[in-house]
């Protein structure tokens, strides 16, 4: 079997939690994450967006995990097919991300790009009805 995950680090991982959770409908499988109770940082947290699973972190500079926020850029973007480009793209930036370009008709769909509170670029894109 071949799979391909996401897994993206961040420097505040529980706030990216959150915001994953009211942009985009995440949920977090509580047994698989893995959180340091000394210190609060999250090693491992396993999430999915309807049912597509993607990982994150925090920062862990020994390991050689830099969040965008160190290193000043994100190096990848995040693609998230939805059925509705408009309303999950103004709901992420309810949720605190910033527009990078708005919804349009591109073709056979409708996409818009943003950037996390964390850094991270994504493509929100549904196809044209």
């Amino acid at each position: 079997m071949t799979s391909l995950v996401p897994y993206l680090t961040v420097h505040d991982a529980a706030a990216a939690i959150a915001f994953y959770t009211a942009a985009f409908g995440a949920q977090e499988n509580l047994q698989e994450s893995e959180r340091d109770e000394t210190d609060g940082k999250i090693g491992f947290a396993a999430l999915t967006i309807a049912g597509n699973p993607f990982y994150l972190s925090d920062e862990f500079h020994d390991y050689g995990a830099y969040a965008p926020a160190t290193l000043g850029h994100s190096s990848c973007a995040v693609v998230l097919g939805v059925d509705d480009a408009d309303a999950v793209y103004a709901a992420a930036v309810a949720a605190g991300a910033t527009v990078d370009r708005e919804p349009s008709d591109q073709g056979d769909e409708k996409r818009g790009w943003l950037v996390d509170p964390f850094g991270h670029r994504w493509a929100i894109h549904s196809p044209l009805s």
